[in-house]
Order: C-alpha cells, then sequence, then structure tokens
C-alpha cells in the first residue's frame, strides 16, 4: 500500500470516529471541561506565569550554564511562562511564543503582564478604567506591548498598575494571566 493510500485510510478512519463519537458526546451533554493541574519537580504548577528579576536574562538553548545562549532579555518584570523545569532551570515562554531556559534564581514569582502584544504596532489602544466595568470612566490609555504589575485579577478584570496608574484592564487583554484565572499578587 502506497504512503498515500495509508494516509486516505487513516484519515478515513478519524473522520468515521469522529462522527460515531460524536452523538454520544452530545447525548451526555456539554459538560464543563475539567481543569486538571499539573504539578511540575518544584511542587509550583505547569505552566504558570513568572517575571524576569534582573533587567538582562539570558536564555539558552538547554537547561544548563554550559548550553549557547539563543536570546538575551534587557528587561526587568518581563512576564514569563514556565512551561517546563528541570532541575534548578525553567524552560520559559515569552509573550512572542520564543522559548528556552533560565536559571530560577533569575526569576520572580512577582505578577507582571504586557498589554495586548498581540496589537502591537496596530495602532490601538487599550483604556485603564477606575473600575472593573467596560462603562466606568477612563484612568489612563495604554498602547499595546506596555508591561504592567498585576495587583490582583478575579478571572474577568485585572487590577494594574502603569508607571504609577492604577486601574481595571479585561483580562482577555493582557499576557500574563489566564483566562479566568484569579491572583493576587
Amino acid at each position: 500500500m502506497s504512503g498515500f493510500a495509508s494516509l486516505r485510510l487513516a484519515f478515513s478512519a478519524a473522520i468515521l470516529g469522529a462522527l460515531f463519537c460524536a452523538p454520544q458526546a452530545l447525548a451526555q451533554g456539554a459538560a464543563a471541561p475539567t481543569q486538571t493541574i499539573t504539578l511540575g519537580p518544584s511542587g509550583l504548577p505547569l505552566p504558570r506565569f513568572v517575571s524576569l528579576k534582573p533587567a538582562r536574562v539570558n536564555s539558552r538553548v538547554g537547561p544548563g550554564a554550559n548550553y549557547s545562549v539563543n536570546w538575551m532579555y534587557l528587561k526587568a518584570g518581563l512576564p514569563m511562562e514556565v512551561i517546563q523545569e528541570f532541575d534548578t532551570w525553567r524552560r520559559v515562554r515569552d509573550a512572542d511564543g520564543s522559548e528556552g531556559w533560565i536559571n530560577q534564581s533569575l526569576l520572580s514569582g512577582r505578577r507582571t503582564a504586557i498589554v495586548a502584544p498581540w496589537q502591537r504596532g496596530k495602532g490601538g489602544r487599550i483604556n485603564l478604567l477606575d473600575e472593573p466595568d467596560k462603562d466606568a470612566g477612563v484612568v489612563a490609555i495604554v498602547e499595546p506591548g506596555v508591561i504592567g504589575s498585576i495587583k490582583k485579577c478575579d478571572g474577568q478584570w485585572c487590577e494594574m498598575t502603569f508607571d504609577g496608574h492604577t486601574g481595571w484592564m479585561a483580562q482577555s487583554q493582557v499576557w500574563g494571566a489566564y483566562p479566568g484565572e484569579k491572583v493576587k499578587n
């Protein structure tokens, strides 16, 4: 059997399987997905958000000082997502999706976030509000890509501080808190 024929056969089997399983899933009702928390060797959840302690941090291609540097971060407080742990090293992902290994001593549990990094360079602006309500008064206008400190998030809104201005922003507009996550910094 050719590679194409076996691929076509596998694809057909997957389609049939989906068709036979879908009615059962619908009959059981739309149950809310159960979110399981995975703990890393440190006992902390994976994935999780942290921030950079110093203003200069090397990201390496592997978990050790002998691995080459693939990226250098030059901003203290930059939020990072820890996605894996090995000994004292943490595999992290930044808001742009770049990944690398950073020693845990260079990471902080202080929560920060980047405002709508997916809108950088598109001319949009995000309102920082005086209360967690879309109709609330505007405290400041923040450009996408700006980093702020998270004071707390309730699952829909985050109270944040940007250069001395504190207010509320929709949690969906920040990279540094998961959708629905409650944060108390």
